[in-house]
């Protein structure tokens, strides 16, 4: 909305310095600055209002015999609003909203909030243990993978000339003048990526600023991937496809890593709160929403790494389990106990620790999964 009413100033009245609205980088600072007040503003007030409404997260059993745990019950959680919130606000005020890329990712940041928010809803307010029904939880996240698939398949105009040559190709890493194209499989793919960080994003939310400091280290390097992108010097020297409109995102990305340090703030070991399902399923649509619109999708194992790595040890402890109960009558585990968080913190190693060194972790991917363009 900035960006517009800058033009219009320049257009109408030529007022000196507003012509700074039209540049990306401007706006991609000012993006970020704008979501972290907001999240600091408004995340006192959400705090204080979830707990007079004594919504609160619910003991987790299993977990108890930690210790750490059991003060963690009746915690504040939807703190997905806060950041919700905090990054809608500024992409709206800040990105030009009439451009595809910013509309698609925040149509699937958006839906996937709600899918959350239906879900804590009949968690802790409604006091359903299982919130979202499974299947109705993955008809949202098939939907709106749908959605996103078939407008970039059978939309390709809608983006820019000569678009529809490059609508279902990826980047491949590693590989220099070479993509991939996933041809008639692309609206399939698109799905499954939406679908399986969402719930990845989902799966690493078990510890104290977890979930949010992995996410805002890898937006970071996804709100450079967007700029290089959209930058036809930039992506020309880095060899990789060059997407019109796509820096656009790079604000998204600003604003998500604003929201991301004004939350951790309160969601900081110990948590004054918690993001819960409204938070952890629109942030992984909206990481796998970037990778999508912005080429990238095979770098997701690299640089959502850290979610990789949590969803593989559920399959794995779930298969094993599968496995061994059915060739010696008894289930055996691989893990202590999945997500694999909960096997170092099963293991003795204190939260903080583990959370520090997976934010370590995932600067390091992201790093690679930047090196990636070069490498090759």
């Amino acid at each position: 909305m900035l960006y517009y009413f800058g033009l219009f100033l320049e257009e109408q009245f030529a007022l000196p310095g507003v012509s700074v609205f039209q540049f990306v980088t401007f706006r991609v600072a000012a993006a970020a600055v704008t979501a972290l007040i907001i999240g600091l503003f408004i995340g006192p007030r959400i705090i204080n209002r979830l707990r007079s409404q004594q919504i609160g997260e619910l003991a987790k059993p299993e977990l108890a015999q930690t210790g750490t745990h059991i003060s963690k019950a009746g915690t504040p959680t939807m703190g997905g609003l806060i950041i919700l919130a905090a990054l809608l606000i500024p992409t709206i005020l800040w990105a030009d909203i009439a451009n595809p890329y910013v509309i698609l990712i925040v149509l699937v940041t958006a839906w996937m909030g709600v899918v959350g928010f239906v879900d804590d809803y009949r968690k802790v307010i409604l006091k359903l243990p299982k919130g979202l029904i499974a299947r109705y939880k993955l008809i949202g996240q098939v939907a709106i993978g749908l959605i996103l698939g078939c407008t970039i398949y059978f939309l390709p105009d809608w983006f820019s000339a000569g678009y529809d040559a490059i609508n279902t190709v990826t980047t491949i890493p590693f590989e220099k003048d070479l993509n991939f194209d996933f041809g008639v499989f692309y609206i399939p793919v698109v799905v499954f990526v939406i679908t399986a960080t969402s719930n990845a994003v989902n799966l690493t939310d078990g510890l104290d600023g977890l979930s949010i400091g992995t996410v805002g280290i890898s937006t970071f390097a996804l709100g450079l991937i967007c700029y290089v992108s959209g930058n036809a010097r930039f992506s020309d020297y880095l060899n990789i496809i060059f997407l019109p409109g796509s820096d656009e995102l790079s604000i998204f990305c600003a604003a998500l890593c604003g929201a991301a340090l004004g939350f951790l703030w309160f969601n900081a070991y110990p948590a004054q709160i918690f993001m819960g399902d409204t938070g952890s399923m629109a942030l992984g649509g909206a990481i796998g929403g970037l990778c999508v619109l912005v080429k990238k999708e095979f770098l997701l194992p690299i640089l959502g790494g850290i979610f990789f790595a949590e969803t593989v040890s559920v399959i794995l402890q779930v298969l094993y389990f599968k496995y061994t109960k059915r060739k010696y009558g008894e289930g055996r585990r691989i893990f202590r106990m999945t997500p694999v968080h909960h096997h170092f913190e099963k293991c003795g190693i204190p939260e903080s620790k583990i959370v520090t060194r997976f934010y370590i972790i995932a600067a390091l991917l992201a790093i690679i999964t930047m090196a990636t363009f070069k490498v090759r």
